[in-house]
């Protein structure tokens, strides 16, 4: 019995040990007491420091100093601010450390002289059009990207050629000392002595005048921006737009304007929302991003009301090792149904098309498409100590590709155009080249369901 009693008195004393024992132990944090700034020489500090998860009195673990460094690089070259940026920390003690971030400074005063193709993209100019070198615009553009140093964007354009076309641009994106709310302004006039007016088995056609403009616009606009946070941003846009058609348009398109006008003015109040997730927003391999839109559009003339509502939405995802997959949706639905020509554009006249199909042009109200991408990054380099003040480093990527697409175009007025009201599908391989200054290629081969194949050129994202 004294034994026994023994044995239970040692075992209530050890309890509490092996409770403790068994418990987590708490993570080992560490406290950054300084983040010095260097390089930053146009830039202001608060600029910078918007961006980044961390803030000088952050404390976090110390095993995940290292996930944070690559974070916040990859956040700080997302703001398009700087070539090259070096994340080193330095260490005070066991439980404090420094963040020292060396910058060096884009070219921000950018004079862009381009040559632009009037066409859709660069193959309906070379094949279809027979590379027409009237069908190109020559502009140049004085784009400050940091003006102030305060990541304030304010561009002049001009072009000429094809079309003309005077604009400019301003947003400042922080108005107050948490820097969450901005504002901006654009004033435009574009006219051009061709245009397409209609739409024929899916394809544009088009109308040229002798020596006076055949489609001119106008527009203004004032926005507000409100960013919470790092990755949200909501905006609010008032527009108003006018276009003035020449009497040939009508004439060969009555229902270029509704009525028969000669005029298109209406109001546009515009709302978007933007979360972007993705661990690059210039081309992104991990993450997710979406993007939600509703315009509001009142006419006054030449049309009467129109309700748009899009989403885009995208996945991308690290398979391991050098591959990577990404996922896009994007769609709209338009209301009423039944609108002037000038605003049934779905696929193929802008941005959205399925790759594979850029030779038409497939007009509706309501559209989906939806990407598939498997890449393999084949060269993620930098070459650096470029004797360029502005260009010390050069990033080159390269990633081959395996894709499909689909997409879908609703249209009760689609006539003779044989793609509407049917899916639209086609796969292919490819390769994404992307280098310095945001600067991207794509060269696409690709089958579509008609059994037509091709190889695509473009130079902007997908």
């Amino acid at each position: 019995m004294r034994l026994l009693l023994h044995k239970i008195v040692l075992l209530l004393c050890l309890l509490p040990a092996a409770a403790q024992s068994a418990m987590p132990e708490e993570p080992v944090t560490v406290l950054i007491s300084e983040i010095n700034l260097y390089g930053n020489n146009k830039t202001r500090a608060g600029i910078i420091l918007r961006e980044l998860s961390v803030a000088p009195g952050s404390r976090v673990a110390a095993d995940s100093m290292t996930a944070l460094v690559t974070q916040n690089r990859l956040r700080l070259m997302t703001v398009g601010l700087f070539t090259d940026i070096d994340i080193r920390i330095d260490t005070i003690s066991a439980a404090e450390v420094r963040w020292n971030i060396y910058l060096k400074e884009r070219w921000y005063l950018i004079p862009e002289v381009s040559v632009q193709l009037a066409d859709r993209n660069f193959n309906v100019w070379w094949k279809e059009q027979g590379r027409d070198i009237r069908r190109t615009i020559l502009g140049v553009t004085l784009r400050h990207k940091n003006f102030r140093g305060a990541l304030e964007n304010l561009s002049l354009t001009a072009q000429v050629g094809y079309t003309k076309k005077f604009y400019i641009d301003y947003l400042k994106p922080y108005i107050d000392k948490k820097q969450r709310h901005g504002l901006g302004f654009s004033l435009g006039l574009s006219e051009s002595q061709e245009t397409f007016f209609a739409t024929d088995s899916n394809k544009l056609r088009f109308v040229r005048s002798g020596s006076h403009y055949i489609i001119r616009q106008y527009e203004a606009a004032v926005a507000y921006t409100y960013r919470p946070a790092y990755a949200g941003r909501h905006l609010v846009r008032l527009g108003y737009k006018h276009l003035i058609a020449a009497d040939t348009i009508l004439e060969l398109n009555p229902e270029y304007f509704a009525g028969g006008s000669r005029d298109l003015k209406h109001i546009e109040l515009t709302y978007r929302y933007e979360l972007n997730r993705t661990d690059n927003w210039n081309y992104p391999l991990k993450g997710v991003k979406l993007i939600g839109q509703v315009f509001n559009r009142i006419g006054i003339e030449g049309m009467h009301y129109q309700l748009l509502a899009g989403l885009e939405a995208a996945d991308h995802r690290h398979l391991g090792g050098n591959w990577y997959t990404a996922a896009v949706f994007r769609g709209r639905i338009a209301l009423p149904e039944r609108q002037p020509y000038v605003l049934r554009a779905a696929l193929g006249t802008r941005y959205e098309y399925v790759r594979g199909y850029e030779y038409y042009v497939i007009d509706g109200s309501q559209f989906g498409v939806g990407r598939m991408n498997l890449k393999y990054e084949l060269l993620n380099k930098t070459v650096r100590n470029i004797p360029l003040k502005y260009l010390p480093a050069i990033p080159i990527r390269i990633y081959p590709k395996l894709f499909a697409d689909a997409g879908y175009v609703k249209n009760e007025l689609a006539g003779n155009s044989f793609l509407n009201n049917k899916w639209l599908y086609a796969g292919g391989a490819g390769i994404d080249i992307f280098t310095a200054y945001d600067m991207k290629i794509r060269l696409e081969y690709a089958l579509n369901h008609l059994g037509q194949k091709g190889l695509f050129l473009h130079f902007s994202s997908e």
